[in-house]
């Protein structure tokens, strides 16, 4: 930043050159000051003191199977489902879930999700008749990293407020289901090798975030965060009725732009919801 010199004063002798070194320091500061300090390093402030985790209850035996099993490892080969050329796009995600239907009569023939049982005879038809299929729009991405597009399927689990959310991928020319999860979804996202799935929680202002992401060595998607976050304002009815019905999506069509991933966020953990 210019600044302009000062007019020396009657009788101002010629300064010595450490004199002179002195005032070059002062006025190179004063700029320096009144310029600002872009770029440089701020203070953050005190640094809160480290503390180490306290462990609990030392003496307890450690488990050595789980409780409770959510399936995060399953796999199934859709025996009734053809891969032509290996080539995944060319399945119809219509077929896939029919197929389903198919294998568990006894959650949607004459079980929970018969509705959706009955609209999938609306899968296919143009105007207001396909709007009442309950398979939603198909995304194609290569979550397992092996260079070739893998599908990810949602459907709704009809009546009720239940999205199955299905990943699929080809082994050998078979259609292998390798991430299976339904839950009242509020969100679906890819990012990278991951799937996530944000669900309302009970607790207003918050909602669930469930990451399932490709493991090499299961060869599946295994969930690697459950969490619980703030939503930022937006409002959900707390404890969604699986007995309400709710409209159907439009028949899917095949894309390969996904949704924005969202950015992910520390969290308390929502395990045992």
């Amino acid at each position: 930043m210019p600044r302009r010199s000062p007019s020396r004063p009657s009788g101002f002798s010629r300064p010595t050159r450490r004199g002179l070194a002195a005032v070059t320091v002062a006025l190179l500061a004063s700029v320096a000051v009144g310029c600002g300090d872009a770029g440089e390093l701020q203070g953050a402030g005190a640094t809160p003191t480290a503390i180490s985790p306290d462990k609990l209850w030392p003496d307890l035996t450690p488990a050595s199977s789980p409780a409770f099993d959510i399936g995060e490892v399953d796999t199934e080969v859709v025996k009734g489902i053809k891969v032509p050329g290996g080539d995944i796009r060319k399945v119809d995600p219509f077929a896939v879930v029919r197929e389903e239907i198919t294998t568990h009569p006894g959650d949607y023939a004459d079980g929970t999700y018969d509705e959706t049982a009955r609209r999938m005879a609306d899968c296919g038809r143009s105007g207001a008749a396909g709007s009442r299929c309950p398979v939603l729009k198909a995304y194609y991405r290569d979550l397992t990293g092996d260079g070739h597009d893998d599908l990810t399927l949602g459907f709704r689990q009809l009546p009720g407020n239940l999205t199955a959310v299905r990943v699929y991928t080809v082994r050998k020319d078979r259609l292998v289901q390798v991430m299976a999860y339904e839950d009242a979804v509020s969100g679906v996202e890819l990012a990278g090798r991951s799937v996530i799935i944000r669900a309302p929680s009970e607790v207003a202002g918050y909602e669930y975030r469930l990451q399932w992401t490709w493991d090499q060595q299961q060869r599946a998607m295994l969930l690697t965060h459950d969490e619980m976050l703030r939503t930022g304002g937006r409002k959900y009815s707390p404890h969604p009725s699986a007995s309400s019905t709710t409209s159907a999506s439009p028949a899917p069509t095949a894309s390969s732009s996904p949704p924005a991933p969202a950015p992910s966020s520390a969290s308390a953990s929502a395990s045992g919801r």
